[in-house]
């Protein structure tokens, strides 16, 4: 199976909605099965949006807790974040297509490496179309 870059709007799908749309449940078994890419700031990221969650009420501290644990037995290639990288490739894609740097890097992950990606992120739907940049149906 080819390989795939998922983002975080994805992985905060499978601990929030209270019921995931098939395509995404899916991206779940297909990451559990074969594996995805993600940036090095992924965890970090799926962290704090649990965490959020929390302290609105969507989710006790338990949840976000067992949460991150079985994100973290995931079949996750993580990408060391570099500063040159950053600066050469992610900010000019953020500033082509007006996305925030930690949407960029998952564009220019993709971009890169040739594989398609999944997001729920509408700009970023469309800056992959525009890189010509395959998304996974979500």
């Amino acid at each position: 199976m080819t390989p795939f870059v998922v983002d975080a709007s994805v992985a905060a799908t499978w601990c929030l909605a209270d019921e995931s749309p098939p395509a995404v449940v899916e991206l779940l078994n297909r990451v559990k099965n074969s594996g995805a890419v993600v940036p090095g700031m992924w965890f970090a990221e799926i962290a704090n949006v649990l965490l959020m969650a929390e302290r609105r009420g969507r989710l006790k501290s338990d949840a976000v807790s067992e949460y991150l644990t079985l994100l973290g037995t995931l079949q996750l290639e993580v990408e060391a974040d570099s500063g040159s990288r950053i600066h050469l490739a992610v900010v000019p894609l953020a500033r082509r297509h007006k996305l925030t740097v930690y949407d960029a890097m998952y564009l220019e992950i993709a971009l890169r490496r040739g594989f398609p990606l999944a997001t729920l992120d509408h700009e970023l739907v469309r800056a992959a179309a525009s890189e010509k940049v395959p998304t996974l149906p979500v």
